[in-house]
């Protein structure tokens, strides 16, 4: 299978690096396209983005929000980038799939949307 091209901010790859993150995580970053923070395409995954994507066996949608660790609430739909969902999202642009290890199975997951970190609620409701 061919590998998911991932695209990090700077900022963001030089942050998540400093956290010391789980080997999945970091092998991740270490593969990802990382570009100047006024350059990162839009459309793509980034810490404080909310993503709606789908699973791809059972067609559940979801949306959360990738945080970093200290930041999760799953009662706001926030999850930790250190999460199998939050790394296996992380870099990810609209449209892409993704096969990724969870506690017990493997899962694919498509990207769905992505609503860039201080998008306001009225803008993501006219998508």
């Amino acid at each position: 299978m061919q590998q998911t091209t991932l695209i990090i901010s700077e900022a963001d790859f030089i942050r998540l690096m400093a956290t010391q993150p789980p080997t999945d995580l970091r092998a991740e970053l270490e593969r990802a396209i990382v570009v100047p923070n006024d350059l990162m395409p839009s459309g793509i995954v980034t810490m404080g983005s909310r993503v709606r994507y789908a699973e791809s066996t059972t067609g559940h949608c979801r949306e959360v929000e990738i945080v970093f660790p200290e930041e999760a609430d799953p009662t706001h739909n926030k999850v930790s980038v250190f999460a199998p969902v939050g790394a296996a999202l992380i870099g990810l642009a609209v449209g892409q799939e993704i096969d990724w290890d969870f506690p017990g199975s493997s899962r694919r997951l498509t990207v769905v949307e992505v609503i860039p970190p201080g998008a306001t609620d009225d803008k993501t409701q006219k998508h």
